[in-house]
């Protein structure tokens, strides 16, 4: 194949690499724009998001010079009941409905050491690509290399919908 030939069929070929067969079309919403792909949590992939994830900060940490962290049931039932909380709240936000804030979560929960930090997110997205989001912003990538933090807490609610929300909290 001659040098024109492949400039003239290059971007068909990759635009056939990209529509291959096997693979699912995108879907678009009212606006154009593609729908969020929905990450579904099957009871299998549950069991396995949370050491993933762990996996994956201490990871990070590691590699800023930061001990790795450990989960603490305490943090982790204060994550989980946040996550809950934002999904009826419908709004990413670091109060409960009840007006509690992280600190009074962590103790209601019965977590004895100081708490250092929370991040949470609104999403479709796995527990890895929100883990990036975070790394991504400083003040969130702040709590995650925190080098005082010994524990974490990590937890999520997802709704029939699909929609993610997904709560970090870190201790020392």
């Amino acid at each position: 194949m001659n040098r024109r030939a492949f400039l003239t069929l290059g971007p068909a070929l990759l635009l056939a690499a990209c529509v291959g067969a096997g693979t699912e079309p995108v879907q678009l919403g009212a606006d154009g724009k593609p729908l969020p792909r929905i990450y579904r949590i099957t009871p299998a992939v549950a069991e396995q998001i949370p050491y993933r994830f762990l996996d994956s900060v201490n990871t990070m940490r590691r590699a800023k010079g930061a001990q790795p962290l450990a989960f603490s049931a305490a943090l982790n039932a204060a994550a989980e009941t946040h996550s809950r909380d934002m999904s009826v709240q419908n709004r990413p936000w670091h109060f409960g409905s009840d007006g509690s804030s992280p600190l009074t979560r962590v103790q209601r929960a019965g977590y004895n050491g100081r708490l250092l930090g929370e991040n949470i997110s609104e999403t479709y997205q796995t527990e890895l690509e929100t883990l990036s989001v975070w790394m991504a912003a400083k003040d969130q990538r702040d709590v995650i290399l925190d080098p005082n933090a010994r524990e974490a807490g990590f937890a999520w609610h997802q709704e029939e919908g699909g929609k993610i929300w997904w709560t970090l909290v870190t201790g020392g």
